[in-house]
């Protein structure tokens, strides 16, 4: 049976739990894994710790990801990528390059008969107006013209400076679960909720595997994690959607509540 996977926030380009290189070379053995059943591939957002698409030069590296990228494509498989507020400076290079569109915003999706909201999840939800503000900054067409005018030896290497700055700032909770009512995602779902209906809601930006039950009792709230810490990924079978952890037995879920649907 042919199965969709979700993932994010791989940070390529910083060194952590594993270095930069060992990581994306684990996201390789990952991919490889799951190729003989993928039906898609949904990468949503920081991919990389920084990337910036000057006109004819992109960042160094991650050629065992992007090959390995190519070669799905290749045989077939969909592969969908959103851009986080780490790669937000992603335009058309992997469009061009392997046929893998690029989504700057949360998007609605039919998967195998369930109604799915897929994005980053960055500047979504109530609360944190300073990040929202850099975003629309960073986003700005003439802020880019500038700051494509830097060569790349300086530009990349202020962007990762500032990258760290705000990768730093991403866990001030330590890595816990915050309760329904601090989780800005969960609140901005719930809403989302009252406006239309979605079965799963699939975000990342988060850094903490979460699957939450939302009001309704039905739909879930899926935040997929990091490789950071976790090595976190959801598959969704056209039946059960979980968060399962690649090279960690030591994987946990934060916010479990069991559905009605997952009890039967």
């Amino acid at each position: 049976m042919k199965k969709v996977y979700f993932a994010s926030d791989f940070h390529l380009g910083v060194d952590a739990r594993l270095s930069s290189r060992e990581r994306e070379q684990q996201i390789v053995r990952w991919l490889e894994q799951i190729r003989p059943d993928a039906a898609a591939i949904y990468l949503a957002g920081d991919v990389f710790d920084f990337w910036f698409e000057y006109r004819t030069v992109v960042p160094k590296g991650y050629l065992r990801l992007l090959g390995k990228l190519a070669e799905l494509r290749d045989t077939g498989i969909p592969i969908y990528f959103f851009t986080g507020n780490h790669d937000m400076w992603m335009f058309r290079y992997f469009e061009e390059e392997m046929g893998i569109p690029t989504y700057r915003r949360p998007i609605e999706r039919d998967i195998l008969g369930k109604s799915f909201l897929i994005g980053h999840g960055d500047g979504l939800g109530p609360g944190d107006h300073g990040y929202k503000f850099i975003k629309r900054v960073f986003a700005n067409p003439t802020c880019q013209w500038f700051f494509e005018r830097l060569h790349p030896n300086f530009g990349i290497r202020l962007a990762n400076f500032w990258s760290g700055k705000s990768r730093g700032a991403t866990r001030p909770d330590g890595g816990r679960f915050l309760g329904a009512e601090n989780e800005w995602l969960i609140s901005y779902a719930n809403r989302k909720l009252s406006q239309k209906h979605f079965d799963f809601f699939i975000f990342g930006h988060r850094h903490l595997p979460i699957d939450y039950t939302l009001n309704n009792g039905v739909s879930r709230y899926i935040n997929l994690g990091d490789w950071l810490h976790y090595n976190s990924y959801a598959v969704f079978d056209g039946t059960r959607l979980e968060i399962q952890f690649f090279e960690n037995e030591n994987g946990t879920v934060f916010g479990k509540r069991e559905t009605a649907e997952q009890k039967a």
